[in-house]
């Protein structure tokens, strides 16, 4: 199937006087299913609407919206995969010049806050047409949250953007029921019970039944309340137990339904078995395609969700805690099809997810009554009901690689060690050694200190160790050289420099060089944002330290990377202010050698010492009776 209309031309083509949908993206457009565009778009052409796309239009000049003309039912608006902000600032709040999701990779395509000043376009020129926004800027902001880069809290995005609905999490139920009730001629100000979806409603039209959060103006002045509002909105976004949710904005009243159903999974196969191209469109060839598309192009989704639920990652709040998979039939179809593409060279780059190795439930429990308030089913230890089985995953995984055309399956997209090392059996592990590593496996212990692995809902370093000491008891015996690459964070919440120096020497101690360290970033929603702003637990209320200065994060980045020579000056005055000199010195068990300037610094020290001691003496001798005394008179 050709792309979906990108031009007035593709629509006359097709004979198309009036689109059903017009979708603008912040993003250039790829027809790939790693890509929230394709899918919506795709869903809904299978089920008789049409959909043009409007990607990256010109942010400064309003009728660039209206490329395809006004369409019959509603414009769709995303920021694109990920939060604009995000996509043009580092951590360090400094422009990024790249953006892989924008054509030849260069950056400035899109503007800062794009949802919000893509919905404004449309309501300027055409003020009447319903307007459904959607994707991770919408699903992330949805509440008043605290935002990085303005260092305040906001208030929900509907409030900015002024769209009618925004649709949080995976929106293919939601985004299809809206679809139908727009085409039947409902009002869109009248569409009020859509699950996964949000709404502003005048406070005397405020459904019953609904868990209350503190208002934005409360949550803005008051740290606790922020923190208080964030636990109340996590323990409700749970699809079997998750109720109404409802903040006041200013005048207005914000209305969340519970989340949307998960996928079954047939339903995950028809959505996978659409016509994508897989690529993007052929408009960008001449400026170097899209560079997004690499690392997906030859890669499956098998999974959705994550029960893992780390406290600084966006799935629990967007895609869920709960899992959906896709048929071993759905995935070997996709496989077989990849193979007939005309640049496979016989390597599917990923089989997986947001966590790879989760293909099962976590619990039986969890099916029937949801997944626990407030828990976590790995962290700090393992829950007692977790049910590990990698049997399903394993079997398509040996069928995939039976494939004819397909040289090699890699995992690349994230395995949970902390789950895999809980497996009783070593057979998936030895598998994952001998055929789905290319030399490195990537995992995320994060950090080692017991407190901050705490806050950031991760397992404590031993599950790590546990896992290092068995994958390189399995590659030694199989006679392959790979390793493991640990992900770590710097500077998250509850993280101190005491905390850093004691990563600095675990990493030494397991010869860990890592070549990135990734500063913790205040990404809009998650449970560690609302730890940053408010200094405080969410779950606890207890007082969470925060390393704000600039000085500190870099000192913790550096320790980090003890072995660059680079990093020595810093790492050495850390030390010193840390009290920590113990590790200055040559010799296995110190963290870095000393600099001419620690040296000078030492001597002078020293000195001081000397002078200072010869002072003291002094003035003990003289308490002591080793005064003068006064000559008699002749």
């Amino acid at each position: 199937m050709p792309f979906m209309p990108v031009s007035k031309e593709d629509m006359k083509e097709r004979g198309i006087d009036t689109l059903d949908f017009v979708y603008i993206t912040g993003d250039a457009y790829v027809d790939h299913p790693s890509f929230g565009v394709a899918i919506i778009s795709r869903i809904l052409e299978a089920k008789g609407y049409t959909v043009g796309i409007i990607a990256q239009p010109d942010f400064r000049d309003s009728r660039s919206v209206l490329a395809l003309g006004v369409p019959r039912l509603a414009f769709l608006v995303t920021a694109g995969n990920i939060d604009s902000m995000v996509s043009h600032y580092t951590v360090a709040k400094k422009p990024r010049k790249d953006d892989l999701y924008s054509a030849g990779g260069i950056g400035g395509k899109r503007p800062d806050r794009a949802l919000t000043v893509y919905c404004k376009m449309i309501k300027a020129v055409c003020p009447g047409k319903p307007i459904l926004c959607g994707g991770l800027e919408a699903s992330l902001r949805r509440f008043a949250h605290y935002d990085y880069w303005k260092d305040t809290v906001m208030p929900s995005v509907l409030c900015d953007c002024g769209a009618d609905i925004l649709m949080f999490g995976m929106g293919e139920h939601a985004m299809l029921e809206l679809a139908n009730r727009l085409d039947k001629g409902e009002d869109v100000r009248q569409i009020r019970d859509v699950r996964g979806t949000c709404y502003l409603c005048e406070p005397s039209e405020t459904p019953y039944g609904a868990v209350q959060c503190p208002s934005f103006e409360e949550v803005a002045r008051d740290k606790r309340l922020y923190a208080k509002a964030t636990r109340q909105q996590y323990d409700e976004q749970d699809e079997v137990y998750g109720r109404m949710i409802i903040q006041r904005q200013g005048a207005k009243m914000l209305v969340q339904n519970p989340p949307a159903k998960s996928l079954t999974t047939e339903e995950m196969d028809w959505v996978y078995s659409l016509p994508y191209e897989r690529t993007y469109h052929p408009m960008y060839e001449s400026e170097g395609g899209v560079p997004s598309i690499l690392e997906v192009r030859f890669s499956i989704t098998h999974n959705r969700g994550c029960f893992g639920f780390c406290n600084f990652c966006s799935i629990a709040l967007h895609q869920g805690r709960r899992i959906s998979v896709r048929s071993e039939e759905s995935v070997i179809k996709e496989a077989k099809y990849l193979t007939t593409l005309p640049d496979f060279k016989g390597y599917i780059h990923d089989v997986g997810g947001p966590t790879a190795n989760f293909r099962i439930p976590s619990c039986k429990k969890q099916i029937e009554h949801g997944l626990c308030k407030g828990k976590k089913c790995l962290a700090p230890k393992p829950c007692g009901n977790l049910e590990v089985d990698h049997s399903e995953y394993l079997d398509l995984l040996r069928k995939l690689r039976k494939i004819r055309g397909v040289k090699k399956v890699f995992i690349r997209s994230g395995i949970r060690y902390d789950y895999l090392i809980e497996d009783k059996s070593d057979e998936f592990m030895d598998e994952l050694i001998e055929h789905h590593i290319s030399g490195q496996l990537k995992v995320a212990p994060e950090h080692c200190s017991a407190a901050v692995l705490d806050k950031m809902g991760k397992p404590h370093i031993e599950a790590y160790k546990r896992f290092q000491k068995k994958f390189y008891q399995i590659t030694n015996k199989k006679g392959k050289q790979q390793f493991l690459i640990p992900y770590l964070m710097s500077s998250h919440p509850g993280s101190t420099i005491n905390d850093a120096i004691e990563l600095a020497v675990f990493l030494k101690e397991n010869g860990i060089h890592p070549e990135q360290v990734q500063d913790y970033y205040p990404t809009p929603g998650t449970i560690s944002t609302a730890m940053f702003y408010s200094e405080l637990d969410p779950y606890t209320l207890e007082p969470v330290y925060v390393a704000r200065k600039r000085e500190e994060k870099a000192a913790q980045r550096a320790l980090l990377q003890y072995y660059l020579p680079e990093n020595r000056r810093r790492i050495i005055e850390a030390l010193i202010k840390a009290g920590r000199e113990d590790l200055i010195g040559q010799g296995r068990d110190k963290l870095v050698s000393p600099d001419r300037e620690y040296v000078e610094y030492k001597r002078r020290r020293d000195e001081q010492k000397k002078g200072s001691s010869k002072w003291q003496k002094g003035k003990a001798a003289q308490k002591s009776g080793g005064q003068k005394r006064k000559p008699k008179r002749r």
